[in-house]
Parts: structure tokens; C-alpha cells; sequence
């Protein structure tokens, strides 16, 4: 739909096809969220006609006790009518809580099912996807998104069909009452449509654009605490604090604008609600002193213009949720409807117990909109080889390594393993077979044994520790408190380092893979920390083949050839002695190491640095 304010339709059909197409929400969609759970709503919506339907018989009941005390009948025809009230009450009562609890557990239920859904959805998803987005805007439509959803499904339709039946029954009692208030339904009802129409495009627009500021100010607030240490090793708390209130000055700023719709919305609705009201005083009241109207039935119009002006009231609010709904639900469908980018080929074999051997044929890759970062590159590696790819920043040695497991898919040529092209098995089985430990190892908040497990799920306990053994953790992991089963914290704070990388280590060994990817896992540990994690690393790459993005030297030193990248293309290939006796960019960063105090190789050519 558009994003401006809609014209004045002039049409009844122009009319119903707006109203059709309200918010553009794809509703056979949405409403299949509640088929699974259809007879219970339908339990719902009896207590909402018990609520709602009984509630237009009260102003009867209360004009007929009006009646009987004004005309002085018994007191025990007025006790009768007292009873019935109560009688009444009880039952709206009863019909009010099955609609509230019956909704409330339908709408966790949805709630759930859509988080699911979407969060599959998201741990599907390429990576192209997560270098667009940021991680707390992702978090923000998976928690308050999908609440307004839910709260627009279940409580705000069913308020709107609430008040809608107030509405309606009231106006049609009204119009049995006295026909002659036919006229100001015709001329009401029209009203109230284009006034909806009006104003409930800006309505959705605005509340768009609050759930995006939300998601900002979620994204600040997840990368301050996600990277606290920086945070307080800078002292930019205070700077951290000055970002995240813009976002929320931003999100006031707009959460205002949508209040003023909202309240517009609002007080013109009641202005046409209590305009009818008036009229009818004016009408009923007329009627009264010329003695052709009753004060029982005066009493009874009078409570129905309240119930009616009450309803538009209701109607209005819950017009501008439902509106401010529709903008979540595009939100939440877009990641849904999002798909992955690398994708199983139709049909896809099952990758079969590899060797090892790794061919780039021809491999370029650029990511979408930037510049080339391989380029027609060929190389072939051994199965059982250590290949070390070192070269300068950005020239294309960490994408060169995602590429073999298909994290990103090569713009052009391919890479064959053991002869077959990546691109003609399926995702899972190509992946299974690879192992990758990066730089910075990644835990989860889970226990060291949920973390090791994570490698092999079906993995015994026996197996598990062999894995911790040979990864060198076994001992530092036994001196815990809780052994296997300490927990460690967001991202594994809990440890060191070392123990971090020992982990991840020891999660691949479980998974046994036959080509291992690392990110060099050494470059930023100290030197007792680096001898631990280097003894793993050899009896992890032992008889595996095995792709190193080298910082140190002393992982080169286990390479049996060494590929030096620039700017995306393989400038050189060989051992290192091959490499030395070449002279050429690998020869000049070797020479350069004497001016490094750590080990890690200098620069090159001033602005080139391994990374």
C-alpha cells in the first residue's frame, strides 16, 4: 500500500477494496496461525458473544427497573429484575473470562510457533543475510515484533469484534427502538469508514518506523554489552550511554508522532461517537416532554448512545494497535519470505566419505555490490596436506577458506573435492565432513560438556574426554568446581583464551571432520597458552587435510606449502624454502619478521598486513 495518506474514496467499491486490503497484510496467511488451534478459539468467541451480546440486554434491564420505580409498581417485580441483572453480570462474567484465558494461552502458543519458525528461518539464512543486518535488529523482530503480532491476532481482532458487536447491536436495538434514528446511522456509518481509512495508513507507516527505531536502540544496546571489556578497557561508557539515548530521543521523537496520530484518530472518533449521542438527547429528549417517549425508554437510549460512543472509543484504539500490527507482521513475514542464497542444488547427492583433496578450478568471488576479492585463481591441494594461506589484509585468505564449505558460493569456476563439484551435494553432508576453528573461538552460554558435545551430539562420554585430551583441556576442565558441567557464561567469559580455543579444539576433534579450516587459533594467546593450544592444533591436523589462514610463524612451520595471496589473486606457491629462495612477497615479509616483537608477520609494503 502506499505510504501516503489515502484520498477521500468516493466509491463503495474503492471503499471494500481498501478495506480488503488493509495494512497489505496477507491474511489467509496469518489467520493460519490459529487453525491449529480453531476450536479453541471458537470457545473464545462464545465467551466474547457472552460478553459482548449479553451486554446490549443491560441497558434494557435498566430501563425497565427505571419503569418500575417511577411507576411505583412492587417491590417484587423490582427484585425480579434485580436478580436477572446479577443473573447477567454472572454470565458476562464467565463469558469474559474464557475469551481472556482461552486468548492468552492461543497467543503464547502462536507466539511460540512464529519464534520457531522465524528463528529457523534466520539460523537457515545465508551469510550475505547477516552481513546486512545487524544482530539486535534480528533480536527485535523475533521478540517485539512477533508480540504485536500475537497481540493483533488474538486480543485486537477480538476487541474489535467486541466492540464491533456493541456497535452494531446497539445502533440496530436503537434503530428498533425509533426507526426514525435510521437516519443518523446512514449518515454515521460512511463517516466512520473514510475516517478509518484516513488515518490508518499513517497509523501503520509511523508504527513501521517505531519498531525500527526499537530495533536500533536493541542493536546499540546488544553491541555495548556484547563487547563490554572494550567498552571499559576504552572508558566509553559514558559515549556508549550518549549513543544509546540518541536512539531513544530518535525513538521518542517517533513514538510521539504516533501518539498524535493515534490521539487524532482517537478524538475524532469520539467526536462522532458523542456527536450521536447528543443527538439522540436532543431527539429522545424532545419526545419526553411532549409525553410520547418514556423515562424508562429514555433511560435505555441514553445508555445505548453511551454504549455506542464507548465502542467508536474502542474501535479507534484498537483500530491504531491493529494498524501498528500490520507493520510488525510485514516486518516478521519479510524474514520469513527471505531465502537462503546458497542452497541445495534440485536434485543434490549426498557428499560420500572424502578423502581430502581440494581443487579450485578458475575460482573468483566478489560479494554482491564490492569489488572482486579472488580472482581466477587455481590450486590444488593433497589429500592429508597442510596448506598455510598467508598474504596481506584484504587479499582474500579468509574468504578463500569459506568458500570450501560453502559459507559463500564462487562467482565463477568451482571447488572440487575429491573430484566433486561442492555445488552438487547437499549442504549438510559437505559440511559435516569439515571442521573449522576460528581465531576467536566461539562458545556458547552453556556447560564445557554442551559446548564439546556441540561437535558429535551423539558422541559418548568417553569419546568426549579422549576429544578433551587430546585438546589439552582435560586437566584444566577436571580442576573446575563442576568438572564437564560448569557452566560458562555469555560467550565462555568463565575462561581464558587458551581454554576457550582448547574447547573449540576439542569440539572439532569430536567431530572427526576430514578437512580442517583454521583461522590461525594461536595468534592472540600468550606463549605458555600458545604451546598448549599448538599441541592440539598438531594432533587435530594429523592425517587431516587442512587450510590454515597463518598469522604466526610457527604455524608455518607445520605447513608442508605455503600460498601467498595479494589482492585476490595466488601470486606464489611452494614450500617455504621454495618461497625464501624466490625472493619475492612471502621472502620480504619473512625478512621483515626480525622487526616484530611477537611474532606475528609484519607488514608489507607499508599498509599490507597478514590477517
Amino acid at each position: 500500500m502506499s505510504q501516503q495518506i489515502a484520498r477521500v474514496p468516493t466509491e463503495a467499491g474503492e471503499v471494500v477494496r481498501q478495506v480488503r486490503g488493509l495494512g497489505g497484510v496477507p491474511w489467509r496467511r496469518l489467520l493460519g496461525y490459529l487453525r491449529p488451534h480453531l476450536g479453541l478459539f471458537l470457545i473464545a468467541l462464545v465467551g466474547l458473544a457472552l460478553s459482548a451480546g449479553l451486554g446490549l440486554v443491560l441497558p434494557l434491564l435498566v430501563a425497565r427497573i427505571t419503569t418500575v420505580v417511577v411507576a411505583g409498581a412492587d417491590m417484587t417485580n423490582l427484585d425480579r429484575l434485580v436478580f436477572g441483572l446479577i443473573l447477567l453480570f454472572s454470565v458476562m462474567a464467565l463469558g469474559s473470562f474464557l475469551q481472556t484465558y482461552v486468548l492468552g494461552v492461543i497467543g503464547e502458543r502462536i507466539v511460540a510457533r512464529m519464534r520457531a519458525q522465524l528463528f529457523g528461518r534466520l539460523v537457515t539464512l545465508s551469510l550475505d543475510f547477516y552481513v546486512a543486518k545487524r544482530v539486535g535488529e534480528l533480536v527485535s523482530r523475533l521478540s517485539s515484533d512477533v508480540t504485536q503480532v500475537r497481540t493483533m491476532l488474538t486480543q485486537t481482532i477480538t476487541d474489535l469484534l467486541s466492540a464491533s458487536i456493541g456497535l452494531v447491536g446497539g445502533v440496530v436495538i436503537l434503530f428498533l427502538l425509533s426507526p426514525a434514528l435510521l437516519l443518523l446511522v446512514l449518515v454515521l456509518a460512511p463517516a466512520l469508514i473514510v475516517v478509518a481509512i484516513l488515518f490508518g495508513r499513517p497509523l501503520q507507516r509511523v508504527s513501521t518506523q517505531v519498531q525500527d527505531e526499537m530495533a536500533l536502540s536493541t542493536t546499540t544496546a546488544e553491541e555495548a554489552l556484547s563487547g563490554i571489556r572494550v567498552v571499559k578497557s576504552f572508558v566509553r561508557e559514558d559515549w556508549e550511554l550518549a549513543r544509546y539515548e540518541g536512539d531513544l530521543r530518535r525513538l521518542v521523537a517517533t513514538a510521539s508522532r504516533l501518539a498524535l496520530w493515534r490521539g487524532l484518530f482517537a478524538a475524532v472518533m469520539t467526536f462522532l461517537g458523542f456527536g450521536a449521542i447528543a443527538v439522540i438527547l436532543w431527539y429522545t429528549g424532545r419526545q419526553v416532554i411532549e409525553g410520547t417517549l418514556e423515562v424508562g425508554t429514555l433511560t435505555a437510549f441514553l445508555l445505548y448512545g453511551v454504549a455506542i460512543a464507548a465502542n467508536l472509543a474502542g474501535i479507534a484504539g484498537q483500530y491504531g494497535q491493529f494498524r501498528a500490527g500490520a507493520g510488525a507482521v510485514q516486518r516478521v513475514f519479510e524474514i520469513l519470505d527471505t531465502e537462503p542464497t546458497v542452497v541445495d542444488a534440485v536434485p543434490a547427492m549426498a557428499m560420500p566419505r572424502i578423502a581430502g583433496a581440494i581443487d579450485f578450478v578458475g575460482v573468483s568471488f566478489a560479494y554482491e555490490g564490492d569489488r572482486r576479492v579472488i580472482g581466477d585463481l587455481d590450486l590444488a591441494v593433497a589429500p592429508g596436506e597442510i596448506l598455510a594461506v598467508v598474504g596481506p589484509s584484504g587479499s582474500g585468505k579468509t574468504t578463500l577458506v569459506n568458500l570450501v564449505p560453502r559459507l559463500w558460493d564462487v562467482t565463477a569456476g568451482a571447488i572440487r573435492i575429491d573430484g566433486i563439484d561442492v555445488r552438487d551435494v547437499s549442504v549438510r553432508s559437505l559440511r559435516d565432513q569439515i571442521g573449522l576453528v576460528p581465531q576467536e573461538a566461539t562458545l556458547f552460554g552453556g556447560t564445557i560438556r554442551e559446548n564439546i558435545l556441540y561437535g558429535r551430539l551423539d558422541a559418548t562420554e568417553d569419546e568426549m574426554v579422549d576429544a578433551a585430551r587430546s585438546a589439552n583441556a582435560h586437566d584444566f576442565i577436571a580442576d573446575l568446581p563442576r568438572g564437564y558441567d560448569t557452566p560458562l557464561g555469555d560467550r565462555g567469559s568463565r575462561l581464558s583464551g587458551g581454554q576457550r580455543q582448547r574447547v573449540a579444539i576439542a569440539r572439532a576433534i569430536l567431530k572427526d571432520p576430514r578437512i580442517l579450516l583454521l583461522d590461525e587459533a594461536t595468534s592472540a594467546l600468550d606463549n605458555e597458552s600458545e604451546l598448549l593450544v599448538q599441541e592440539a592444533l598438531d594432533r587435530l591436523m594429523r592425517g587431516r587435510t587442512t587450510l590454515i589462514v597463518a598469522h604466526r610463524l610457527s604455524t608455518l612451520k607445520a605447513a608442508h606449502r605455503i600460498a601467498v595471496l595479494d589482492a585476490g589473486w595466488l601470486v606464489e606457491l611452494g614450500t617455504e624454502d621454495e618461497l625464501l629462495a624466490r625472493d619475492g612477497l612471502y621472502a620480504r615479509l619473512n625478512r621483515m619478521q626480525f622487526r616484530s616483537t611477537d611474532g606475528v608477520l609484519p607488514d608489507a609494503h607499508q599498509e599490507l598486513r597478514i590477517s
